[in-house]
């Protein structure tokens, strides 16, 4: 006779889900006998058996298997996860990835440890163990000489995080340091590469490092290529292949042509430079070079950013990449005047024009709202000093200190030339005297009333002309 299945034994359910919560990763559902699974797919991979292959098998290593890749990114995604990312530096989950690196000839296998190993990195405690161990850092290093962009692109991204942390920053700082080559690489990189993601990160690292570390920068600056490593340098006559400040011009185009707003770092790159006297030689010492930045930037403060059209909100969006750029033109300015590219009438009343334009955009937007009760109190001020106003005072100050050397070098000829154009008028010259006249004192030393008097005489003549 038929009967109704017995019910299940009571508890089984509860006991289920308490194996079940056991295999989870932390509060994740992410399982760990998968985890465990995918890890050990990675380790059969890179094993002896399988690197030992003969040259026929190369192609066959170049490819990674569809499943095993789905699952390995599947990692990837998950390792932004802390309680993931705690739990694969548990497992050595690092170890698995240095060896994969280190014996993988797979580009899309390569990439993808890299890449975990850099959304790893972004947890503190886990990226000062990465950064302790001395195997895996030159292992990752080495990675910078890759010719695959993707594996380039988030080995720059691991490196540009480990220098954001202050407590390993050091550490990579002096690896870099003692592999000279990693310079020959970037120099590679920035000169000759088209994907402009790269060119971006890569532009964040040497930023990084420069802003870390003068003494590195000054290193890069003064040497060329380092010469072949099987070709003692004593032998060698030709000269370095690569200079510093020529790849990093040739990386601002590609950017630039991409989308001139990710100009940003490699604007701040030569502002870096132009901080340090052998930067500025560097800059200005081949005629060629000098004037090819020279143009460059000239191009974009008169013709791409803050232009007369554009809302004057836009300089909060802009105001850093502007600082970099005029503050890089300003120093070339002051240095080598008498450069063909430099002449007065061919730069000074479009520079003119494009300074006077950012400062009164700059009043526009530091303007109060007239309804506002608020603002007009110390503390709200001093709220709004510490917030945008800081980097638009950054700002200002460069804009003012280029503005006096050019009006300190203008001659009646040119003032009577922008009258005429239009760079000139009675309230384009208010308004730069106003944002000039607090850096001017009655009584300062006879080398700034020279410059309080070329101002007076050059607005004398365009109020006349008015």
């Amino acid at each position: 006779m038929d009967r109704n299945p017995s019910p299940p034994p009571p508890g089984r359910d509860k006991e289920e889900e308490e194996v079940a919560g056991g295999d989870c990763i932390g509060s994740t559902v992410y399982s760990k006998h998968w985890l465990f699974g995918v890890l050990s797919g990675l380790i059969q991979i890179v094993s002896p058996e399988n690197t030992k292959s003969s040259s026929d098998d190369d192609e066959q290593q170049m490819e990674l298997d569809e499943e095993m890749e789905n699952e390995i990114c599947r990692v990837w995604d998950m390792s932004m996860d802390e309680d993931v990312a705690l739990f694969l530096q548990e497992f050595n989950a690092p170890d698995i990835f240095m060896g994969v690196l280190a014996k993988s000839k797979c580009p899309r296998l390569r990439e993808i440890c890299v890449g975990i190993l850099g959304n790893m990195a972004c947890f503190q405690e886990i990226c000062v163990s990465i950064s302790s161990d001395k195997n895996l850092g030159q292992v990752l290093l080495h990675c910078l000489y890759d010719s695959d962009p993707p594996t380039l692109l988030e080995t720059s991204r691991l490196l540009l995080t480990c220098l954001s942390q202050a407590e390993v920053a050091s550490v990579w700082v002096e690896r870099i340091r003692e592999h000279p080559a990693i310079y020959d690489s970037i120099c590679f990189i920035m000169s000759s590469s088209t994907n402009v993601d790269l060119l971006v990160k890569v532009g964040e690292v040497v930023d990084k490092l420069f802003d870390l570390d003068e003494k590195l920068m000054l290193e890069w600056v003064r040497n060329g290529a380092t010469q072949p490593l099987d070709q003692p340098q004593e032998e060698s006559e030709e000269q370095p292949v690569f200079r510093l400040v020529p790849c990093i011009l040739e990386a601002a185009k590609q950017v630039r042509s991409e989308n001139p707003e990710w100009l940003d770092v490699y604007m701040h790159i030569l502002q870096l430079l132009t901080t340090v006297d052998d930067g500025i030689q560097a800059i200005v010492h081949c005629p060629d070079t000098g004037k090819d930045i020279w143009n460059l930037l000239f191009d974009l403060v008169c013709h791409e950013f803050c232009q007369s059209d554009d809302p004057p909100i836009i300089l909060q969006e802009q105001k850093t990449v502007l600082a970099s750029a005029f503050s890089v033109l300003s120093a070339i300015y002051a240095s080598q005047t008498e450069q063909e590219y430099l002449k007065i009438e061919k730069v000074d009343l479009p520079l003119i024009d494009s300074l006077i334009r950012v400062l009164q955009n700059m009043e526009q937007c530091q303007k109060k709202p007239e309804n506002s009760t608020e603002s007009n109190t110390e503390e709200t001020k001093k709220t709004d000093l510490t917030q945008d106003d800081f980097h638009l005072k950054i700002l200002k100050d460069i804009l003012c200190e280029f503005l006096s050397n050019i009006f300190q070098a203008l001659t009646k000829e040119t003032v009577a030339q922008g009258v005429k154009e239009g760079q000139l008028s009675k309230q384009k010259c208010s308004s730069a005297f106003q944002n000039l006249l607090p850096f001017y004192s009655p009584v300062e030393n006879e080398g700034q009333n020279v410059g309080t008097g070329c101002k007076e005489e050059a607005g004398g003549e365009v109020l006349a002309q008015e």
